[in-house]
């Protein structure tokens, strides 16, 4: 009885899997197994929201494995150790596993595939599971990655695209592999209140719903920060629980501007991951130095910590902190215009908002999460990294009602249109009906000490 293993990581599905698809076509029996590691933990992974969420990824997968006559085998320990001894005790001959491409990731595959390879067993990564194109196929002339998102797009989009794999219609698990209990979302606490549910059976679902209710309008309102058309499928692709491979297909199936508009950002993603396989330091380093440097000592921490309470006094920056802790996801708009605020406006260095976001977002991936701040901060990939959003024009033109900053900063819902977004020109008695605090800076304060500070010439 010919045995393989599949291990999990990032990758959470049975849909269009390439390492299952692997496994089941070259062995009679697989085992699906998922390490939890305490050094994935120390990464700064076990946010209590990316933990309730793959709790949720994990019982949906154990589902979907159990419907095909498997099951997910569950272990606690360092994942070279866990593996090397199911693969010893099943007497499997190889081992399937998607790539990645963390800096982490790249170290635990060459650890596994060193071990593998002493007891003579092979260890298969697959490409192409976790991002559409994978890392390194597509380089510029003599570099090892691309630098600027526009030339990247044309040669991404000019790949062949492979067709999704269906998912394996049946599969044999021994009987006698131990696993541990597969979590629920109830062990974690400190949840956000309204974190959406995990797992692939979600995704799909959503995927589904999403491409027909919004992927027309997608183009034009995909920055509306009220109606909020955006997919929010971030989540389920960060866990894998979602091909990215897929959801392309889909959305080009339908075609339209909606469709081109949603699969460039999924190129975005991407390009974020092949940047980071080329330059790990980029998760904590600067991808570029630039001059100058980031305010420190009392005033920048008190300034931080009203900014991840949302109490800066710009209202559409609050709205968007303050839906970042209610539901462990911020819409992108808002990711923009807070990073710009707290790096440009408040100068305090962009790993410290990087590190909150990652302590909250569902979605919080390091490729995408710490690039996408480098990009606003101006240490990144923009071609322009002196550029400061203004967040009192971002909030007119993608607010210009105020139902967004209504919704999220309830003190000035009694406040009509636009007003709701510099609540600071009321005066009297009309003011002080309002418990909100005044800016923390005046903008063009903070634009004068951004050019003193960071060398800019903005």
């Amino acid at each position: 009885m010919t045995v393989a293993v599949v291990l999990y990581t990032s990758d959470l599905r049975v849909h269009d899997h390439p390492p299952l698809r692997a496994a089941a076509q070259g062995a009679e029996e697989v085992v699906p197994v998922f390490v939890r590691d305490p050094a994935v933990d120390r990464t700064g992974f076990a946010a209590p929201n990316r933990l309730a969420f793959l709790a949720d990824c994990l019982e949906d997968l154990d589902r979907a494995l159990k419907e095909r006559g498997g099951r997910l085998v569950v272990r606690d320990g360092d994942t070279v150790t866990e593996v090397r001894e199911l693969v010893r005790r099943t007497e499997a001959d190889e081992v399937h596993m998607a790539a990645g491409v963390t800096a982490f990731a790249r170290r635990r595959e060459a650890r596994l595939r060193e071990a593998l390879e002493e007891d003579g067993r092979r260890l298969y990564v697959h490409d192409g599971v976790v991002t559409v194109v994978p890392p390194g196929d597509v380089l510029p002339q003599g570099s090892d990655h691309f630098a600027v998102f526009t030339p990247y797009h044309r040669r991404w989009a000019a790949q062949p695209l492979r067709n999704p794999f269906a998912a394996p219609r049946s599969l044999s698990v021994p009987s006698d592999v131990r696993s541990e209990r597969v979590p629920r979302r109830s062990d974690v606490a400190d949840v956000s209140p309204a974190l959406p549910a995990g797992g692939e059976s979600e995704g799909r679902k959503r995927l589904g719903s999403w491409l027909t209710a919004h992927l027309d309008p997608y183009e034009d309102r995909h920055d509306d920060l009220a109606g909020d058309v955006t997919s929010r499928l971030s989540p389920y692709l960060h866990f894998g629980a979602l091909s990215a491979t897929e959801a392309v297909h889909r959305a080009a199936k339908r075609g339209g501007a909606g469709a081109d508009a949603f699969v460039r950002q999924l190129c975005w993603r991407d390009f974020h991951h092949q940047v980071l396989a080329a330059r790990p330091e980029a998760s904590g380093a600067d991808y570029r130095s630039r001059p100058g440097r980031w305010r420190e000592g009392p005033d920048a921490e008190a300034d931080l910590a009203a900014w991840r309470e949302g109490r800066t006094g710009y209202p559409v920056v609050d709205a968007a902190m303050r839906q970042l802790a209610h539901e462990g996801w911020m819409h992108n708009r808002g990711r923009l215009i807070t990073a710009s605020f707290l790096s440009k406006t408040l100068c305090v260095d962009w790993r410290e908002g990087a590190r909150h976001f990652l302590g909250l977002l569902v979605d919080g991936d390091v490729a995408n999460n710490q690039l996408n701040w480098q990009w606003v901060a101006g240490t990144g990939t923009d071609t322009r990294p002196n550029r400061v959003l203004n967040p009192v024009a971002q909030a007119k033109r993608y607010d210009p009602d105020g139902a967004y900053v209504r919704r999220w900063v309830p003190e000035l819902a009694g406040l009509d249109g636009a007003a709701v977004h510099e609540p600071w020109r009321l005066t009297g008695l009309d003011r002080a009906a309002y418990d909100y605090p005044d800016p923390l800076v005046e903008l063009p304060e903070g634009l004068e000490r951004f050019r003193r500070l960071r060398g800019s010439a903005a």
